[in-house]
């Protein structure tokens, strides 16, 4: 990946969102709209949504510049990625003013599952070194906000998924990302038959050990999440080595923690 290397006033050029394609995120809009905007030969419906992704992309640029970029993501490939999809049209409908906000947000179509906090998302993808062609696991992302930022990176990624209505939602948002695999099924067990894969992206907290997941990782393969099985929770980096598994503390946070990974109950009499 690219590194953020000179001053701001320079950089920033090539991420405005006037200098980077807009196909990517006018798609999103369309698909989420229910592709109407091709049928409206008045163009009010188009021009509505061409204002609406302006909006949502002056958002995206103060997104990048007032949180991710403070927070020390530094990637231009990662940043280019977060300016270029749109997080409004994957959070639930009543929540899309607060889409830009660094908060956890809850899925569209999700009974349960939320999303990430946009700086907690990016510096767990940054930390985990994606490189295009690699195959990536996103475990527990919902409607596949993640995901589509991981293929943006040009990863080939399974979207693995066990609540239903966000499993549904990302195959509709994500359809014609061939990049792109949405799997429904238990999150701790994972996509068995489709691994072994270079990066496992954990898109909540885990309280008990995700063995099936590290399992699933090729040698040299790395598994970003949010530790939660003692102590502080705090974003971790888990890499799978020749000899084992070794282990980084990246900062702590807090996410919600993922139904499948949650700490068994114990009972003292």
């Amino acid at each position: 990946m690219a590194s953020w290397r000179s001053g701001y006033a320079e950089d920033c050029k090539s991420l405005h969102p006037g200098s980077i394609p807009g196909e990517a995120s006018t798609s999103f809009l369309r698909r989420a709209a229910g592709g109407g905007a091709s049928r409206d030969h008045g163009g009010a419906t188009r021009m509505a949504l061409t204002a609406l992704d302006e909006d949502a992309a002056a958002q995206r640029l103060k997104m990048v510049n007032g949180q991710l970029r403070v927070c020390d993501v530094n990637d231009l490939d990662l940043l280019a990625a977060f300016l270029d999809t749109p997080r409004e049209v994957f959070v639930a409908p009543e929540k899309v003013r607060f889409a830009y906000l660094d908060s956890d947000q809850p899925s569209l179509g999700a009974q349960t599952r939320r999303l990430l906090p946009p700086t907690v998302l990016a510096r767990l993808i940054q930390a985990a070194d994606v490189k295009p062609g690699e195959r990536v696991l996103d475990v527990g992302g919902g409607s596949g906000y993640g995901a589509a930022i991981l293929e943006r990176l040009g990863a080939r990624v399974v979207a693995l998924e066990s609540d239903p209505g966000a499993a549904a939602a990302a195959r509709k948002l994500l359809n014609g990302r061939t990049g792109i695999e949405v799997v429904e099924g238990d999150l701790a067990a994972g996509a068995k038959g489709r691994g072994p894969f270079d990066v496992i992206v954990v898109e909540g907290a885990f309280e008990a050990p995700p063995d099936a997941l590290l399992a699933e990782l090729a040698e040299n393969g790395r598994l970003v999440g949010v530790d939660a099985r003692e102590g502080a929770p705090e974003a971790t980096l888990i890499e799978r080595l020749a000899t084992g598994f070794g282990r980084r503390a990246l900062f702590e946070t807090r996410a919600a923690a993922l139904e499948a990974f949650r700490r068994t109950p114990s009972f003292a009499f």
